[in-house]
């Protein structure tokens, strides 16, 4: 699933080319990817709009529209949103086309087809499924650890668990957060409950840098994910841990183990996390 900063690289790499940009026609050649409103009823009101900025909150993309309107996009596993000519092949499973006034085209395509789109009204209720329950941005000035220890002191869960919460924090994912857990030497089977203050602030420390990493690579290409112009992820090159499963620590050369945890599979190191 695109974490954090996938959905950033593909808000940044569309921007320029959707900024001022009016949608003049939409095929929606799979409408249960819609959730809001009905399909025939979001054709209808997203034809003619104008887009004026994009936005993200946490794995959410979203494009704010000239009327005051909000298109929403969770990408879920495998989707991908791709500018293109009108004339480029278009990709396997691709079920949503938004043709724009300056002759191309803003694709959706989806494999597993769990991605959802939302359109909503000016001032409407929210009505994004998760949005409203999502924790702080960790690229934000309220993110700190006074924010984690007062979302998660005393819960009697993993600290793998509670990271991957988008109540506690917004925007992580498998990956990262084990990124994250090396990072801060920590197992990911710990209980929160067993932290100490220094570890919180071990986590606000190493959190942002290696999402800003990660964007600075692109965001992170295992299978599915591409950018807004279609373009593979570099930061694979990067990870300490993710994927390696079976291979040498970077730091102390011990073998990497991987253990499912929070019913999601972990790598680590034996030695460097305590």
């Amino acid at each position: 699933m695109p974490e954090l900063p996938e959905v950033e690289t593909i808000k940044r790499t569309l921007s320029n080319s959707l900024t001022d940009k009016t949608i003049v026609k939409i095929d929606i050649l799979r409408p249960s990817l819609i959730k809001f409103p009905l399909a025939e009823d979001f054709s209808q009101q997203i034809t003619g709009e104008k887009i004026i900025s994009l936005g993200r909150r946490g794995k959410y993309l979203s494009l704010n529209l000239a009327s005051g309107a909000e298109l929403v996009v969770h990408l879920r596993m495998t989707g991908r949103l791709i500018f293109t000519e009108q004339t480029e092949e278009k990709l396997p499973h691709t079920h949503i086309i938004m043709a724009l006034d300056d002759g191309n085209e803003l694709r959706y395509s989806d494999v597993r087809r769990f991605g959802c789109l939302w359109l909503l009204p000016p001032q409407a209720e929210d009505k994004v499924t998760g949005r409203a329950k999502l924790g702080p941005e960790p690229l934000s000035e309220q993110f700190n650890a006074e924010a984690l220890l007062q979302i998660l002191t005393g819960r009697k869960i993993s600290i793998k668990q509670a990271l991957l919460d988008q109540s506690v924090v917004a925007g992580l994912g498998n990956i990262y957060v084990d990124e994250t857990l090396f990072a801060a030497g920590l197992l990911p089977m710990r209980c929160v409950s067993d932290l100490r203050r220094e570890d919180f602030i071990r986590l606000a420390e190493v959190i942002p840098p290696i999402l800003q990493s990660s964007i600075e690579h692109c965001g992170t290409t295992f299978s599915d994910y591409l950018d807004g112009q279609g373009n593979r992820g570099g930061n694979i090159a990067y990870l300490k841990v993710y994927g390696r499963e079976g291979q040498p620590c970077p730091v102390c050369g011990t073998i990497l183990k991987k253990q499912r945890v929070a019913g999601r599979s972990s790598v680590y190191c034996p030695v460097c996390q305590k």
